[in-house]
C-alpha cells in the first residue's frame, strides 16, 4: 500500500492539533483510521505509534529551540512513564487483549478527560478571578520530583494499556502540578517527554504488533510538516489561544472515549466552535473599535501636532518688537 492522500490530508489535520496543544494524537488519529478509512484496529493503532516515533521529535526539537522545555521536568516524567509503558503492556497481555476490558479502560480515561476538560474550564475561571498570569519561566520553574513522576506513571500506564497517547491527561495534571507555567510551556515539555515513552511503545508495535507501513508513511507525510507549524505557533502564541485549544482537543478526545460516535462528535465539537465565535464577537465587538477610537486618535494627533509646532518654533518670535 502507497501513499493515501485522504490520511495524509488526515494526519495534516491531527498533526497540526498535536502541535498546538500536545494532545489528542492517539485517540484522534487512530479513531480517523479505522473509522474513516477503514484500517484494521490492530493496524492503526500500531502504524500510528511508529509514525509518532518520527512526529513527537519534529514538535520537541521546535520547543527546545525555543527554550519551552524544562529537561528536568521530562527526565523526572519519563522516569515514571517509561517502566509503566511496558508494566501496561504486560497487563494487556494478562487479560487477553480483551476488548471489553480495554473498552473500559477507554470509558474509564473519557470520563476522566472529560472532568479535566470541566477542570481546566474551571481553573481558567479561577485564574481571572485571582488576576495571576501564567507567567512563570520554565528553565526557573522548581521542579516537584514525587507528583512529576506520578504523572508520568499515570500516563505510562494508559499507553501500555490502551496503545494510545495520554498527552491529553498528561497536560491537564502537569496544568495544575505547575499552576504559574504557561500552556506553551507545558506543551513543549509534554511533547518532548513523550518522545522516549512513544519509542518505547512503539518498539513493542514492531515487535508484536501489525504495522502497515503504508499507512505509517502517510501518517508522517501529513502529520511532520503539520506538528512542525502547530509547534512553532504554540511556542510562540499567547497563552489564552493555546489553552482554549488544549480544552477543545480534551473534550473531543473524552467525548470519543466514551463511545459518542464520530458524526454526532463532529457536529457537537463545530456546534462548540460556533457558541465560542459568537461568544467572542459578543463580548469583542471587534467592529467597534475602528469606530470608538476615533475621538481619541484625533485628539492624540492633535496633540503631536500642537508638540511638533511648540518644538520648532522660533524662540525668538516670542520676543516682543520695540
Amino acid at each position: 500500500m502507497g501513499l493515501n492522500l485522504y490520511v495524509v490530508l488526515g494526519s495534516a489535520v491531527v498533526g497540526l492539533l498535536v502541535g498546538l496543544t500536545g494532545a489528542g494524537g492517539g485517540a484522534l488519529m487512530t479513531p480517523m483510521l479505522i473509522l474513516l478509512f477503514s484500517v484494521k484496529p490492530a493496524a492503526a493503532i500500531s502504524s500510528d505509534l511508529v509514525a509518532a516515533v518520527v512526529m513527537r521529535p519534529v514538535g520537541a526539537a521546535v520547543h527546545l529551540h525555543k527554550g519551552t522545555v524544562n529537561l528536568r521536568l521530562v527526565g523526572w516524567m519519563s522516569l515514571g512513564s517509561v517502566p509503566m509503558a511496558f508494566l501496561g503492556a504486560y497487563l494487556l497481555r494478562e487479560m487477553g487483549n480483551n476488548s471489553a476490558d480495554q473498552k473500559n479502560v477507554e470509558i474509564a480515561l473519557g470520563a476522566a478527560l472529560l472532568l479535566g476538560a470541566a477542570a481546566m474550564v474551571l481553573r481558567y475561571v479561577l485564574d481571572r478571578r485571582s488576576n495571576r498570569p501564567r507567567t512563570g519561566k520554565i528553565a526557573e520553574v522548581l521542579v516537584r520530583p514525587v507528583p512529576t513522576v506520578l504523572i508520568g506513571m499515570v500516563g505510562g500506564l494508559i499507553v501500555g494499556i490502551t496503545s494510545v497517547g495520554s498527552g491529553s491527561l498528561m497536560i491537564i495534571l502537569l496544568l495544575f502540578a505547575y499552576p504559574m507555567l504557561s500552556a506553551g510551556q507545558l506543551v513543549g515539555t509534554d511533547l518532548t517527554q513523550a518522545v522516549p515513552l512513544t519509542a518505547a511503545a512503539a518498539l513493542g508495535a514492531l515487535t508484536f504488533g501489525h504495522v502497515e507501513f503504508g499507512v505509517t508513511a502517510s501518517i508522517i507525510a501529513g502529520s511532520v510538516p503539520a506538528v512542525l507549524i502547530g509547534s512553532l505557533l504554540s511556542s510562540r502564541a499567547p497563552d489564552r489561544y493555546i489553552r482554549p485549544a488544549i480544552t477543545f482537543v480534551i473534550l473531543a478526545s473524552g467525548l470519543k472515549y466514551v463511545g459518542v460516535p464520530t458524526y454526532p462528535l463532529g457536529w457537537t465539537m463545530g456546534g462548540i466552535l460556533l457558541a465560542g465565535a459568537a461568544y467572542w464577537l459578543a463580548t469583542r465587538r471587534p467592529w467597534q473599535r475602528d469606530r470608538q477610537p476615533a475621538p481619541a486618535l484625533a485628539q492624540q494627533t492633535a496633540q503631536q501636532t500642537a508638540k511638533r509646532a511648540d518644538a520648532t518654533a522660533d524662540p525668538l518670535d516670542d520676543v516682543p518688537v520695540r
